[in-house]
């Protein structure tokens, strides 16, 4: 009897250990770019419960009066996210880099979330700060990344953006997919201007794993049309979560190895096509499964032997590239492999390619 108590008080014990809050940021950095001086800016972190417990967020703490916190403060459930946001007040010209402190119910030590950049009287230099131009509007990147989400997860990426026009521009992105959504701070931009774009991905519309790419295009004026010249290339790429696996489960799990994670062709010159055979193994203590194989670019195709792997086991991927379905002259290409190796879900193959 004594020893089933005790076996039942250990099960407790163990259950209660392992029944925590698990906080996740999508970052800990933001770089706010260029700002004007005494326009307040705003950097915005999500995070993430990846815990069996709510976590809560007790407190913000930044280190200067020049730093205003705001924070979910309600319960953040397993499985969802919130929002903790840095206001800037842009003050005092010259470079800055501040700290917030992140208190919460998952542990005693804060997480520290880092903002940056640089404080100016007035913007001239555009090239350097936003290169990329849309009729008056200049971006500091025309590509978006969501890379490694979670079910679950709203990560955030910034656009930072400024109106080099004369008359006042509320920023609008056209053909924005159900699974992204948009907010400009500040709404409208006045004469020069700077704000920034804050795309969130909603995790939970996505509809599988792995790579989902698409185009949101802005309109630079009432009335624009989408084109290649303002175009914004968004992807998400969505892995499947094993944070519930216990260390026993990651003891037992697969693991997906590849001969080779870079393949260079070289530029195509006459040749149609190139090829080359990669070696996947499962050097792991259960079988491995290929969830998703894809491609970023039309000019690759991939084919697998095998999509399941025993222990022990390997199969041949073959990787091909051909030179008539490029669509520019040149390309930083991948394949993407989605696994259910806990500790490596995702494996990607880097190959440039040049006509």
């Amino acid at each position: 009897m004594k020893r089933i108590a005790f076996m039942a008080l250990f099960s407790f014990l163990a259950a209660v250990a392992t029944a925590q809050p698990a906080p996740f940021f999508d970052r800990t950095e933001a770089d706010l770019g260029t700002v004007l001086w005494k326009e307040p800016v705003t950097a915005t972190f999500s995070i993430a419960n990846r815990g069996n417990e709510p976590l809560v967020i007790s407190y913000v703490g930044t280190d200067c009066g020049c730093t205003e916190a705001k924070w979910t403060e309600t319960p953040i459930a397993p499985g969802k996210s919130g929002e903790i946001s840095a206001i800037f007040d842009a003050g005092l010209l010259g470079r800055f880099q501040k700290m917030a402190g992140v208190y919460t119910n998952a542990d005693e030590a804060p997480y520290y979330l880092t903002l940056r950049g640089h404080v100016v009287s007035k913007l001239d230099d555009y090239d350097e700060t936003h290169p990329y131009q849309m009729g008056n509007i200049r971006l500091n990147r025309n590509t978006v990344d969501f890379a490694d989400a979670y079910k679950g997860d709203r990560p955030m990426v910034e656009i930072n953006i400024i109106n080099t026009g004369d008359a006042p521009y509320t920023p609008v992105l056209m053909h924005l997919p159900s699974y992204i959504s948009v907010k400009s701070v500040p709404e409208t931009l006045r004469r020069k201007q700077a704000g920034i774009l804050q795309l969130t991905l909603n995790t939970e519309e996505l509809s599988h794993l792995g790579l989902t790419q698409s185009s949101v295009f802005l309109s630079r004026y009432m009335g624009d049309k989408v084109s290649e010249e303002n175009e914004i290339a968004v992807s998400a790429t969505l892995l499947p979560d094993f944070s519930a696996l216990t260390a026993a489960q990651r003891a037992q799990a697969p693991k997906a190895e590849l001969s080779d994670t870079d393949i260079d062709f070289g530029p195509f010159g006459n040749k149609k096509k190139f090829s080359k055979t990669l070696t996947l193994s499962n050097t792991g203590k259960s079988a491995l499964e290929i969830q998703e194989l894809q491609v970023s670019d039309p000019a690759l195709s991939v084919s697998l032997k095998k999509s399941v792997l025993p222990p022990g086991e390997h199969t041949k991927l073959k990787v091909t590239a051909t030179a008539k379905y490029m669509k520019k002259s040149s390309v930083e290409a991948r394949v993407l492999l989605i696994t259910n190796d806990p500790d490596h879900p995702k494996l990607e193959i880097d190959i440039p390619l040049s006509l």
